[in-house]
């Protein structure tokens, strides 16, 4: 699986940590850059990366994970979960069919983002799962707009 990782500038280490980690997990990692203070650009480059396929999801770190998570969801087909705790990341991926995630840098530890990271990526969306269809109405009023 192929991981696109972006952040602000204030976040890098942070997102350096978790790439690193991400690699010894196995997965192949990307880094789109974490230089630009304004955080939408990366968050967007990111959220088109990954609606378009090049890369399976995307992680997002900035101060908070707030903002990414609102610009990386201005992109069709870009569907970003700001999480903070194990459980949201389970659900990001089971319940809403996250492409992406977020965190912040400056409001979670590095081992919990570590620990939020494995699990999300561990799982998978059931299409014919009991949320098929409030993620089924989401794709479908993304198309109306």
């Amino acid at each position: 699986m192929k991981i696109a990782f972006g952040s602000d500038p204030n976040a890098t280490e942070f997102k350096y940590s978790l790439m690193e980690y991400v690699k010894e997990l196995g997965y192949d990692v990307y880094d789109l850059g974490s230089d630009d203070p304004i955080y939408a650009n990366v968050a967007i480059q990111c959220a088109k990366a990954v609606a378009n396929k090049k890369y399976d999801r995307g992680i997002l770190v900035c101060g908070t994970g707030i903002g990414v998570s609102i610009a990386a969801n201005k992109v069709k087909g870009a569907y970003a979960a700001c999480i903070h705790d194990v459980y949201q990341a389970q659900r990001a991926q089971l319940s809403n069919c996250a492409n992406i995630i977020t965190m912040g840098s400056q409001v979670i530890g590095i081992e919990l983002a570590k620990c939020m990271v494995k699990e999300y990526l561990s799982l998978t969306f059931d299409p014919n799962g009991r949320s098929k269809s409030k993620v089924g109405r989401i794709y479908a009023f993304e198309d109306e707009i």
